[in-house]
């Protein structure tokens, strides 16, 4: 609802089912320490009064990269409930609303440990702009506005963005950590394979997914694509053995998709 616009996350999948870099996982591993040990630092150690409440996180990086997951697993890691804000009901024309519909977002998670994952979060903390008209000077505000709400929540703000470059340098001075999600490369793609391909799925042995690891240029996202449309395929025609062509199709629909040549 506009009280509190946002979709709750929730995932089957654990810590083993992502596949990302070192360099990721272990910035990841960071955040996974704030949450866990946070409340003793700031009491039992003594440190409320020096640091700041709360953590800000930005991860950035292509689609289908891994960052609605890792903010999803952080939650389920720590039974706290993660929420996608819906952008889209918090953005208003008119002026103070998109304040209003803020606060309301704030005020409502402020004291429920919940992880707030603001998606294509370029959309509201954009770079502000030159003032000149009444409409940039409120658009600032706006953006003004939200930088002081992020930081005084006491609990976990994730920032998503495919492109870095296009947030506020305001913002991005004041994260804890930022995060990089890159496109897999022929190891981790393996891996995605290897992890996704289901136990029914047999493969032709004219299938080497080494070579198509190292070929093809996918996502994570993307490879989940691929063999939800083979698995389709195949109930459909009652085969249990996945050839290369119906693989090799699945993975042009994915490059269609994202106008690349195959």
């Amino acid at each position: 609802s506009t009280r509190f616009p946002a979709e709750r996350l929730s995932t089957g999948l654990d810590w083993d089912d992502l596949v990302l870099t070192d360099h990721t996982r272990r910035q990841i591993a960071e955040i996974r320490t704030w949450v866990a040990h946070h409340k003793t630092m700031l009491s039992d150690w003594g440190l409320g009064d020096r640091v700041r409440p709360g953590y800000r996180v930005l991860f950035h990086g292509p689609p289908g990269t891994g960052k609605t997951l890792t903010a999803t697993l952080l939650g389920k890691e720590t039974d706290r409930e993660v929420f996608r804000i819906d952008l889209s009901m918090v953005v208003s024309k008119f002026i103070g609303e998109t304040e209003k519909n803020l606060a309301n977002l704030f005020d409502k998670a402020s004291d429920k440990s919940w992880i707030l994952f603001f998606d294509e979060a370029d959309a509201l903390f954009g770079k502000r702009t030159e003032v000149r008209d009444a409409h940039d000077k409120y658009a600032n505000q706006e953006v003004s506005y939200l930088l002081q709400r992020v930081e005084t929540y006491p609990g976990l703000v994730i920032l998503a963005t495919n492109f870095r470059s296009n947030l506020d340098d305001a913002f991005t001075r004041r994260f804890e950590t930022v995060v990089p999600f890159s496109v897999p490369k022929p190891p981790e793609r393996l891996l995605l394979w290897q992890k996704s391909l289901p136990a029914k799925m047999r493969l032709s042995p004219q299938i080497d997914l080494v070579q198509i690891a190292k070929q093809y240029e996918l996502t994570g996202a993307n490879v989940i694509n691929c063999v939800a449309y083979c698995a389709l395929q195949m109930i459909e025609k009652g085969q249990e053995e996945l050839s290369s062509e119906l693989l090799l199709a699945a993975i042009r629909r994915e490059y269609v998709k994202e106008d690349k040549l195959i």
